[in-house]
């Protein structure tokens, strides 16, 4: 063996021993940083609606469009006695009627007796008293006696809202970080980890229903935030 070739030898097998020994630390850093879990928190709350929309339509059949528009006159003016005092006039707003010709539709050709014109009015009442909003639509068959022909349909459907979200959407953001969390500890418990920072994080979109579809005055909001966070 050639004794002139020896340190080169020894400082050659220093060297892959360190680089092996960085490779080896670095994956053990590589995988203690893959040691992480995902986990979701849940936030939700109820709240009593603060709008109310309540569209009041009615229909009015002639065979002549003046007549038409002084019966669409005699209805609004039924509906804004029958709400009475109860509602701002600025919460109330009439739109023009929504008029339909039988005759240029070919609607009268079957035979039977019907008015040439038919015209749909809608007073819509836009209100934050969601109580005498209620009391008032259940009182609103007395406009059926007084003559006023009213329509209930889908298309003309109540909707009750809830428009101050800002004002809950903090608070509901830290419980369900506060509930991501306790969902992380407890998983980190089981596996004898330990939960350290947050890796990412991302929230949820806020969802508004109704509690069930007996009470829409009731609302139901909900969000759920994703959170990584790194096990130690």
């Amino acid at each position: 063996m050639n004794h002139n070739n020896t340190p080169a030898a020894v400082v050659l097998a220093i060297g892959i021993a360190l680089a092996g020994y960085l490779v080896g630390n670095a994956l053990v850093e590589s995988r203690t940083s893959e040691r992480r879990v995902s986990v979701r928190g849940l936030s939700e709350r109820e709240v009593p609606a603060n709008l109310v929309l309540w569209p009041i339509v009615f229909s009015i059949t002639s065979n002549d469009l003046v007549d038409l528009q002084r019966q669409a006159d005699v209805g609004v003016m039924k509906v804004r006695a029958f709400l009475g005092d109860a509602f701002p006039a600025e919460q109330i707003s009439v739109s023009p009627p929504r008029v339909q010709d039988r005759e240029a539709q070919g609607m009268s050709g079957d035979g039977r007796q019907r008015d040439r014109y038919m015209a749909e009015v809608v007073v819509t009442v836009r209100t934050d008293q969601i109580d005498a909003a209620r009391k008032a639509i259940e009182r609103s068959g007395e406009l059926v006696k007084q003559g006023v022909a009213v329509i209930r349909s889908y298309e003309y459907s109540t909707q009750y809202l809830y428009t101050d979200l800002e004002r809950v959407k903090p608070e509901m953001i830290a419980e369900a970080t506060k509930d991501a969390r306790r969902a992380a500890e407890q998983f980190a418990q089981d596996s004898g980890s330990k939960v350290g920072a947050i890796r990412t994080a991302q929230q949820g979109l806020f969802s508004i229903e109704d509690r069930d579809q007996f009470s829409p005055q009731l609302k139901k909001i909900r969000v759920v935030t994703t959170v990584d966070y790194y096990l130690e």
